[in-house]
């Protein structure tokens, strides 16, 4: 009687509990990207760093500060007449500015404008890996499910043979023997079934790792397509595509033209920058005076010629890493469309002819074995070749969803959802 109070009472706590206490969080591919764009941590990171690139534009185009002097001179404590200290006391003020020539700031504020469309360019491009990084881990997710999916109806198929098998024991048609031997293979499905569940905890893991989420892994999962699907789109048109998109090459672009701006900058830098003043001041029998002043500097040894070599260099070295970034999309691009290529062939060969071969091969045997026509190890060798056709099919679709993945990343851009 305490025992049921006690269940009674478990009950209606459970059913007093919110609603969404124990709910599952399963997202779609799109739920989890925008989750990962809002709270991935290197990415925010990234982020701070595009808003100090571009808080580098307030200082580039600052001006300079004018200098203030103030001077009391001739001060006599000593005098004859200590009560006048002040009396042939000379006060001076003066101010000076220095004007920039050559349109220094405008090109500073150019320079540091295009550092900070770098520094944009580079962040999508630190995103864009990431998000393959995501997207890898979200198909091993999807794979690892289907795998799990597979394990547990071969292993409930395969109980069904053994009870039938043990049936047949116990009438006497097979002997202790082979109902052990058939036992005995039992053990490969409950290591797929338990590989699985590992697999799949660990994709689980990474995803929320990437999504810097603390969501219990058994509250926690994702759904989409586990399929393949062929491409609609040529080897050519990806690659205009990505030239068009990769952020990486718009990076190297972007570079080369800021070095640009930074040897026009060095060229201006040279330039002689005068420094105009005023000052006041009072000097006796001069009751009051007011001067002007123009220092002009001599650029007779330095001229910027240092950083004016150093900039051209710099535009050269761009260039070359902008033709070496453009050599790496290309080369990107064709070893992933390779590689899409190579498994649809294999995809294609499963779906279309191997997968129901071997389910046909396992259906037949098994039934010629439960009625004696067929011995056992044929009988084995079946359920094996069924289990490998059909767990090589779901890797072959994890490897393409793969390819798919890189792909899109070589690309810039999602080409094959």
């Amino acid at each position: 009687m305490g025992l049921t109070r006690w269940a009674w009472v478990m009950a209606a706590m459970a059913f007093a509990a919110p609603k969404g206490a124990f709910a599952q969080k399963t997202l779609t591919w799109q739920q989890l990207k925008d989750q990962f764009e809002a709270t991935n941590p290197t990415l925010r990171a990234g982020q701070v760093g595009v808003n100090e690139a571009r808080a580098q534009e307030i200082t580039a185009y600052l001006r300079p500060n004018p200098d203030m002097t103030s001077t009391l001179d001739q001060i006599d404590p000593f005098t004859t007449n200590p009560y006048r200290p002040l009396g042939y006391a000379l006060p001076y003020l003066s101010a000076s500015y220095l004007h920039e020539r050559g349109g220094k700031r405008e090109l500073r504020l150019e320079s540091a404008r295009k550092a900070t469309a770098v520094a944009a360019s580079e962040l999508d491009d630190q995103e864009r890996n990431l998000l393959f990084n995501l997207r890898t881990a979200f198909v091993q997710t999807l794979q690892e499910k289907s795998v799990l999916t597979l394990a547990n109806e071969n292993l409930a198929y395969y109980d069904r043979l053994l009870a039938v098998s043990g049936d047949r024991y116990r009438a006497g048609d097979i002997a202790q023997v082979d109902l052990d031997r058939l036992e005995l293979q039992r053990v490969q499905f409950e290591t797929d079934l338990q590989s699985a569940l590992v697999n799949l905890r660990t994709a689980k893991i990474q995803l929320l790792a990437l999504l810097n989420d603390r969501t219990a892994i058994e509250q926690f999962d994702v759904t989409g397509a586990f399929e393949f699907a062929e491409p609609t789109v040529t080897l050519e048109e990806l690659r205009q595509t990505a030239l068009a998109n990769r952020p990486d090459l718009r990076a190297a672009l972007q570079a080369v033209d800021k070095a640009k701006t930074d040897y026009r900058l060095a060229v201006a830098n040279g330039t002689t920058d005068p420094t105009f003043g005023a000052d006041l001041g009072r000097n006796p029998p001069i009751a009051a005076y007011v001067g002007f002043s123009v220092t002009i500097p001599l650029r007779i040894f330095d001229r910027n010629q240092g950083e004016k070599a150093r900039t051209e260099l710099d535009i050269h070295r761009n260039e070359r890493l902008e033709e070496v970034a453009e050599a790496q999309v290309f080369s990107d691009v064709d070893s992933a469309f390779a590689t899409l290529n190579s498994n649809l062939v294999l995809l294609r060969s499963y779906k279309a002819k191997y997968l129901e071969q071997a389910t046909r091969v396992r259906e037949t045997v098994s039934f010629a074995y439960q009625h004696g026509g067929a011995s056992l190890l044929d009988f084995l060798n079946a359920q094996s070749d069924y289990r490998s056709v059909q767990l090589n099919y779901l890797n072959l679709v994890g490897a393409y969803m793969t390819a798919a993945s890189q792909l899109n990343m070589a690309v810039g851009m999602e080409v094959i959802k």
